[in-house]
């Protein structure tokens, strides 16, 4: 039975339609001639890899003219298919990540998120913020908890004083044009049958209750200095998790109701609902709610998770409604993974899957936990982007933070995703194949996992000035690759277990 928290399924196909850009600007179909321009300067690259180099220069790779006759190169990069806009890579501030990154001194933290965030380090610029309790918290909590309060007079965030907004407003030092965005596990329970945050549905009286109690949220962050961008309606919409932890399950009906509630609610904050907020399998629910125009007044944009199905199902949401805006929102490993540590192959294989089917950003779930993978009052053994130990204070970087950081300061925000394809045509490479790392978790898959590691993983991007950039992911041994664009080749020689990242003008 696949768990909440195993592996992702990855399943790469083609690149889809043109996307709006989340950030309001939209991607011109026509390209100019001079977009496909032969590369004029070497390749810059950079590196990370299991023989210890992380985000390290590598060599400058040169470019030549293809000659006639000569085979297709393992990777072609086309400008002129231009697709998405990227809005940028992050992870989750939880309750529990930010009383993790509280425990450490002031400087430290503080040149943690600058690290982590600054766009002249590591480049991160999306944030997820639970709305009251999640999973990953010292305890759960609402912002109204109590006996009925239908006219939220006792609704406060006081909760989130101590060690969460003023986390929040050290990242947005960093980088302030952090793009937050916020997910509720679990109105009060006071407003649900079961009297209790952990599991159950919400009354269907309370939801207009719901929508100011969401309302409120937005505006007393925006009060506290933080600006709230965008809400999802649930985290995990149709998941009770058995009464382990907050949740609440929404029926589409009652979905749709909160949306047409909170909606005009929104309007004056410029704040927008993103809808689903779960997996992939639940695309055929997406189109349907798509089709509801009191619905799509509101919504024009859907989150996923990555726990079940695959990537290229976003792209039937696409298919039926081109103008949809997409976005990744969970994902990451448990912290007992046996490649939690060194998994930036495998998360690389799984960006460029994600990105090859239209999603505008991408942010990973926790973004700091202990050795235990704690604070945690739920029934998963996640591990946090990085791990910080409750005693020495020590901070270790994941294996998929070296790969998150990787994608975001290849892909800035604004930068165009464009087409690629290996010599076979394929984009990016990997149709058919799921990418598991060998052990215990490979069991019972089907899949060997030499299918994965005879592959490069490659998403290509243009940035706003003109220049190129390419991210591949070699989980095998070493190898020499050839690339071309615009009528120009290259060979780069792949480290084993790496990532490396292109620039060329």
């Amino acid at each position: 039975m696949t768990t909440r928290r195993e592996v992702l399924k990855y399943v790469g196909l083609g690149m889809g339609a043109a996307a709006a850009s989340a950030l309001g600007a939209t991607v011109n179909a026509k390209v100019e001639a001079n977009d496909a321009q032969a590369p004029a300067k070497p390749a810059q690259t950079e590196v990370t890899d299991k023989s210890g180099k992380r985000l390290a220069a590598g060599a400058e790779i040169a470019w030549t003219k293809v000659a006639k006759k000569t085979a297709p190169a393992d990777i072609t990069v086309d400008p002129t298919k231009p697709a998405q806009t990227i809005l940028g890579f992050g992870a989750a501030f939880t309750d529990a990540a930010c009383f993790t990154l509280s425990r450490l001194g002031d400087n430290d933290r503080a040149n943690l998120l600058r690290t982590m965030f600054g766009q002249d380090q590591h480049a991160l610029s999306m944030g997820r913020i639970p709305i009251g309790a999640s999973d990953y918290s010292t305890a759960a909590y609402s912002y109204d908890d109590g006996a009925a309060d239908p006219e939220l007079k006792r609704f406060s965030i006081d909760h989130d004083r101590d060690y969460i907004l003023p986390t929040l407003r050290a990242a947005l030092s960093a980088n302030p044009d952090l793009f937050l965005f916020g997910s509720p596990w679990s109105p009060p329970g006071w407003m649900k049958y079961s009297n209790s945050m952990l599991g159950g549905n919400i009354r269907p009286e309370n939801i207009p209750t719901y929508a100011r109690y969401l309302q409120k949220f937005v505006e007393a962050y925006a009060a506290a200095g933080v600006n709230v961008r965008a809400v999802t309606p649930q985290n995990e919409i149709d998941a009770d998790q058995g009464g382990r932890m907050p949740a609440c399950p929404w029926p589409q009906e009652d979905e749709e109701r909160l949306v047409v509630a909170l909606g005009p609610l929104l309007e004056a904050s410029g704040t927008k609902i993103w809808m689903l907020d779960h997996n992939y399998s639940l695309w055929g629910r997406v189109l349907d709610q798509l089709s509801n125009p009191r619905f799509k007044k509101y919504v024009n944009t859907v989150a996923w998770h990555g726990y079940l199905g695959s990537p290229e199902m976003m792209g039937n949401v696409k298919q039926g409604f081109p103008d949809v805006e997409m976005h990744w929102t969970e994902g990451g490993d448990d912290y007992k993974f046996p490649d939690y540590w060194t998994s930036w192959c495998k998360w690389g294989a799984t960006f460029s899957g994600i990105l090859a089917n239209g999603p505008q950003s991408i942010t990973t779930w926790n973004l700091a936990l202990d050795e235990r993978g704690r604070p945690n009052i739920g029934p998963f053994d996640c591990g946090g982007l990085v791990q910080i130990h409750s005693e020495t204070k020590e901070i270790r970087q994941a294996g998929l933070y070296w790969a998150l950081v990787h994608f975001a300061r290849a892909f800035r925000r604004g930068t165009v995703i464009v087409a690629s394809h290996d010599a076979n045509g394929d984009a990016p490479a990997v149709s058919g194949v799921l990418y598991v790392p060998p052990g215990p978790l490979a069991s019972g898959t089907g899949i060997p996992y030499s299918s994965a590691t005879s592959r490069v993983f490659h998403t290509a991007a243009k940035n706003p000035d003109g220049s190129m950039v390419l991210v591949l992911t070699n989980p095998g041994d070493a190898r020499e690759v050839t690339v071309a664009c615009g009528g120009q080749t290259s060979k780069i020689a792949l480290t084993a277990d790496s990532l490396t990242t292109l620039r060329w003008s």
